[in-house]
């Protein structure tokens, strides 16, 4: 059986952070007169911090200059940092601890590739940090999904190919960089939503017990 390198997205993959980038994104758009709902939470999921702030001024039909969208971006970060100083082990997803003490059983390689500029500080707060070979995020890559840069890194670090690779994403735009990489995609959420990819878990903990095995066997 052929080993392969298995590419973990943050947000909503290992940890839900959503509520916490809802609150702080929410709170910004108020401070420019801006309404911003859930639904459109939703579509910055796996989009980066810059390009969320777009959608935000589109969405709100608002100008600014670069200087206070430098400064807004700032506000969001630093509003989320503080939101998230209350994360701990509790606050991983059901299963994930045990699918990657498994997959470490195992020997396989483990990769985080995340839009996320906050990955290491938050996955020493879960207290999985040393799990990861390497981790790929958003000071490491220009181009956001759905461009592949983040997932491509990440394996080429592991040394690996992307055939040869495995991504977990809870993203649209996540599984179709994983789909145009071509590596397996597996969705964590909605079938509905996440219909573009390989397979879709609403959570680990509704895989197979010998999931791992299936996916060593498996190809694009």
């Amino acid at each position: 059986m052929v080993k392969k390198a298995f590419i973990f997205d943050l947000d909503g993959v290992i940890v839900d952070t959503a509520k916490f980038h809802f609150i702080a994104w929410q709170r910004l758009a108020a401070s420019l007169d801006i309404n911003f709902t859930e639904e459109e939470n939703e579509q910055l999921k796996g989009v980066s911090r810059v390009n969320s702030l777009k959608k935000i001024l589109e969405w709100g039909k608002k100008e600014i200059s670069p200087e206070v969208f430098q400064q807004k971006m700032d506000q969001k970060n630093e509003e989320y940092l503080d939101l998230i100083k209350s994360l701990s082990t509790k606050d991983i997803m059901p299963g994930v601890h045990d699918f990657l003490l498994n997959l470490k059983k195992q020997e396989l390689p483990i990769a985080l590739g995340s839009a996320s500029k906050n990955a290491r500080p938050i996955l020493q707060k879960l207290g999985i940090l040393d799990l990861f070979e390497v981790i790929v995020d958003g000071t490491d890559v220009t181009k956001a999904k759905p461009d592949p840069e983040v997932f491509l890194s990440a394996c080429q670090q592991l040394n690996y190919t992307a055939q040869d690779s495995i991504v977990f994403e809870d993203s649209v735009a996540g599984v179709q960089a994983a789909n145009t990489a071509g590596m397996i995609s597996i969705g964590l959420g909605e079938e509905n939503i996440l219909h573009e990819a390989d397979e879709v878990f609403t959570h680990f903990t509704d895989m197979p017990q010998d999931y791992i095995n299936t996916l060593l066997s498996q190809k694009k």
